[in-house]
């Protein structure tokens, strides 16, 4: 019996071998070249990250870094052996000793236990698929046993832990310890490693994420097999046990937006090394600086929610019904809320109760938040029984709610109108922030680069540059009277200009018109110096001369800019006179910290020179008078620095509002507007009202611990009598008046102009020259009509 025995067992064992041998037979022409490992390249994303270090962006299928051996923790290596192959440099890639308890565990206890070692992980990930069959499993093991031949351990091993999927889209530990932790691998700890060395065996079941009673369970194994390995002590393993892991989700420290600038740098690189930039493992470093991003992206949402407080309430986002049972009422708010998400400031809740002076609601992570008293302010008409049913506050409306700055929840609704914000440093041209819209997810139009809208009064100053090239100075007396140009003139409409208050204050100097934002004083300056003259000077800052044309509405911002190009125009009066390219991607690395491209060192130079240094000096008084003494006062009040300067600017019917200001180390442009022109608000808003407090909340931070610059005067002008003058035009030579007679109270009624010779006209200096081009109004012809003429104003 036993000789039968034998033979039957024999032969079972022989038929087995040979039906492996058949398989391997089968199997091995298949089997890929693992040399090719020998050189490790998987697939990396697109990161962009800020100056500082700062990820704003990855863009590719797989989240993944590819870091060394050596540049990963020891206690991370430690627990991921202990985890899943605390034999990994004792086999040679199949650990039989391994499989064989894994048998018996299995066979005894009822249990699932798995024998791949991280040589057969890394064969599957690399080469197979995850299907569960004979073949796949045999391939699998042929394939570890070619990568212990032709790779040693560590080889081996880095890969692994660069591969391995984790969830959360991460693949590799590095990857993962920034999605779930939100900090570098180099920093983790003993329990964040034994986290994370938990994922590879189930990342969707073991996700901290989404399953943290399971993702704690597997993390207290893995401690404990660290501990019997003697990977850490027992007072490490206690330590860790006690530690509360804080998770990137459920932190407290504000993301980052910068989704603009991170789109950005997507175009450009795939504009600039094809498809290939979401594998190829570009890294791209850009000159934005996270703290300033932050404070952009928080003014600019502020100011815009601001407004929207000053708007009629407009009703809820949808209202749905909800289920009486309360265990249905869970499921039913989160379908609710899915369908309208918020971000970590504006949260969407759903309606649970409403009472005319309380409401509860319901927020996405399933608490309930009260609100009552100022926080119903926008929607107290709403909760009137009366209340139109499009603005109707009930059980089930979807709901905007914020906490103000009491840490109060209040009522808001998004807004309809949107703003852009850019801040770049004038000496270098470095795009410190960028902020392209309310909200990236309702849309990708970056209205810093692609909104072309009117500047308005903020565009004056240009035309007030280009006035001291023509003899003009901050003393210059000019009219502010009425102006009306007639169908004969225009070509069209009649058009009676009219400054914002719809007044006018008579002869004033051009530092208190600009100051007041006159629309009569740039009108009669623009007349004084020629359209055309003005529209060549103006692009020296960059503005297009198509999108700027010459006539006379020229002078109160009729053309077309975009926020980028005002930065680029207002950097100018900033740095002394250059023009500088703006700067945004300042370096680009490839995997294994192959640089391919490098921004040069920026420094001014006269090649640079777009307006002569003493322009650009008597234009940054004029426009620090503004802020300390104009429309722009509010900032001075705020932020209590002399070194600001800046001007607000408001469109016709209050269509677009900007301040765009700066102080020497920094330029900063804000607008707000729709994105389909319209009035902002009912009585229309200013510059001054909507869009400077952006201006100066951005700079409450971006300016602290900046010491306040000191201006120094270059060569070519000369104060006298508290006024600056260029030296060679100074009191006498330079336009003592302009449409005022001698004794400063009557406007001349010009029919033209003409270039006057020294001392023919009252109220000029007797030494004016005439080779200077400097023009006044001529003598009123008999009988003439008050008005101005200018040919083809609209054609």
């Amino acid at each position: 019996m036993w000789g039968w025995i034998a033979l039957i067992v024999g032969g079972s064992a022989l038929a087995g071998v040979l039906l492996v041998g058949v398989a391997v037979t089968l199997v091995y022409p298949s089997i890929p070249d693992v040399r090719q490992l020998a050189d490790y390249q998987p697939k990396l994303p697109l990161r962009v990250l800020t100056a500082d270090g700062v990820t704003i962006g990855e863009f590719g299928e797989e989240r993944r870094q590819l870091v060394p051996l050596d540049q990963i923790p020891m206690v991370m290596r430690n627990a991921v052996l202990a985890a899943e192959d605390a034999r990994f440099y004792e086999h040679g890639g199949i650990d039989t000793v391994g499989l064989m308890r894994a048998i018996v565990s299995n066979t005894l206890h009822g249990l699932n236990q798995g024998a791949s070692t991280i040589t057969q992980q890394v064969a599957k990930n690399v080469y197979l698929t995850p299907e569960r069959t004979f073949s796949r499993k045999l391939r699998e093991a042929i394939i570890a046993l070619r990568l212990e031949d032709e790779l040693s351990k560590d080889q081996i091993f880095t890969i692994y832990l660069n591969q391995i999927y984790l969830g959360q889209r991460a693949y590799g530990f590095a990857a993962a310890s920034e999605a779930y932790f939100g900090k570098p691998i180099a920093n983790i700890t003993v329990a964040e490693a034994a986290m994370l060395a938990g994922l590879p065996k189930a990342p969707g079941a073991n996700n901290p994420v989404v399953n943290p009673r399971r993702a704690r369970a597997r993390q207290l194994w893995v401690i404990e097999r660290m501990e019997s390995l003697g990977f850490i002590t027992h007072e490490q393993a206690e330590l860790a046990r006690q530690e509360k892991l804080k998770l990137r989700a459920d932190s407290d420290a504000p993301r980052l937006h910068a989704e603009y600038v991170a789109e950005m740098v997507r175009q450009q690189m795939v504009a600039q090394y094809g498809e290939s930039a979401y594998t190829r493992g570009l890294t791209v470093t850009t000159a934005i600086d996270s703290k300033d991003q932050t404070a952009a992206w928080q003014a600019l949402r502020n100011g815009l929610l601001d407004y929207e407080r000053r708007q009629p309430w407009r009703g809820p986002e949808q209202t749905v019904s909800l289920p009486d049972a309360p265990d249905d009422v869970d499921d039913a708010v989160d379908e609710a809320l899915a369908a309208h998400p918020g971000d970590e400031q504006v949260e969407s809740a759903v309606v649970l109760k409403a009472e005319p002076k309380k409401l509860e609601l319901a927020r996405r992570d399933g608490s309930t938040v009260t609100i009552d008293g100022a926080g119903l302010r926008l929607v107290q008409g709403g909760l009137s029984s009366r209340a139109d049913a499009r603005q109707r506050v009930a059980r089930g409306a979807i709901l905007r709610i914020v906490k103000n700055a009491k840490g109060d929840w209040e009522v808001v609704q998004l807004p309809e109108v949107e703003g852009a914000f850019v801040a770049m440093n004038p000496q270098s041209g470095a795009v410190k922030a960028m902020v392209g819209g309310f909200d990236f997810a309702r849309g990708q139009f970056n209205r810093v680069t692609q909104a072309w809208r009117q500047p308005g009064s903020s565009f004056k100053p240009f035309i007030y540059s280009a006035a001291l090239e023509k003899g003009f100075a901050p003393s210059t007396v000019v009219e502010d009277g009425p102006l009306f140009f007639d169908r004969a003139t225009t070509g069209g409409q009649p058009w009676e200009p009219k400054n914002y208050d719809g007044g006018f204050e008579g002869p004033m100097t051009l530092r208190e018109a600009l100051q007041k934002s006159k629309n009569m004083v740039t009108i009669r300056v623009l007349q004084s110096i020629g359209t055309n003259y003005a529209q060549d000077w103006v692009t020296r800052f960059g503005f297009d001369a198509d999108k700027q044309p010459p006539y006379l509405p020229m002078a109160l911002g009729a053309g077309s800019v975009t926020p980028m190009q005002m930065a680029v125009a207002y950097s100018v009066f900033a740095n002394g006179g250059y023009r500088v390219t703006p700067l945004l991607v300042t370096k680009v690395v490839e995997r294994n910290a192959q640089v391919l491209f490098q921004a040069d060192e920026p420094a001014l130079d006269e090649s640079m020179r777009a307006i002569p240094a003493r322009n650009a000096f008597i234009m940054r008084s004029l426009l620090q008078s503004v802020v300390k003494n104009g429309t722009g006062s509010r900032a001075y009040r705020t932020l209590r620095r002399e070194d600001l300067y800046g001007k607000t600017g408001t469109t016709n019917d209050s269509y677009d509002t900007w301040f765009a200001g700066f102080q020497p180390s920094m330029v900063g442009i804000a607008w707000i507007g729709y994105d389909n022109p319209r009035q902002l608000g009912v009585r229309g808003e200013t510059g001054g009202s909507l869009s400077l407090p952006v201006w100066t909340s951005y700079m409450q931070t971006a300016l602290k611990g900046v010491p306040v610059a000191k201006s120094q005067a270059p060569d070519g002008v000369a104060m006298l009598d508290g006024e600056w003058y260029y030296d060679d035009y100074p009191p006498g030579r330079a336009v003592a008046s302009l449409g005022v007679d001698s004794s400063g109270s009557a406007p001349f009624s010009p029919s033209g102009w003409q270039t006057v010779a020294p001392g023919s006209v009252p109220g000029f200096g007797s030494n004016m020259p005439a080779e200077a081009g400097v023009v006044a109004p001529a003598p009123p012809p008999a009988n003439a009509e008050r008005r101005k003429s200018i040919l083809d104003l609209f054609r």
